[in-house]
């Protein structure tokens, strides 16, 4: 299923469905796929790509905390993403994430803004070149 990236700036809403690692992509029931702005996270095979921050938290420990930041697991799809169940999250684009994924700063009540709480966790590292207008958080 290719999914549309949203456009730079536009506000848009999100209902979690599955999480592949620490920094997305998190795929909405929506249509889009989330990458998380701001933030690198291991590679589900434990390696980093190549001039991305790389935090030294284990990826499946970076991913089981981003599930439980959008919500509860619900079980695990064929290709391997932890399906979710959670609350609709607030996000905001910051254009394209590379392919069919939008990079975007999303949000809900419990967690608050998802790339500042995988920062602040140590599951992921805070990419400077993306973490634009976001303050010292």
């Amino acid at each position: 299923m290719f999914a549309e990236v949203i456009a730079a700036g536009l506000a848009f809403a999100c209902t979690p469905t599955h999480v592949w690692d620490g920094d997305g992509p998190i795929w909405c029931a929506e249509g889009p796929k989330i990458r998380l702005s701001g933030i690198a996270a291991r590679e589900m095979d434990g390696s980093c790509k190549k001039g991305h921050p790389c935090p030294a938290a284990d990826p499946i420990r970076a991913r089981d905390y981003l599930v439980r930041l959008i919500g509860k697991p619900v079980g695990r799809a064929p290709t391997g993403h932890i399906l979710v169940s959670g609350e609709t999250l607030v996000c905001r684009s910051a254009g394209s994430g590379k392919g069919d994924r939008t990079a975007a700063w999303c949000s809900n009540s419990t967690a608050g803004d998802l790339s500042t709480a995988m920062a602040r966790s140590g599951f992921a590292a805070r990419w400077d070149r993306y973490w634009t207008g976001r303050g010292s958080q």
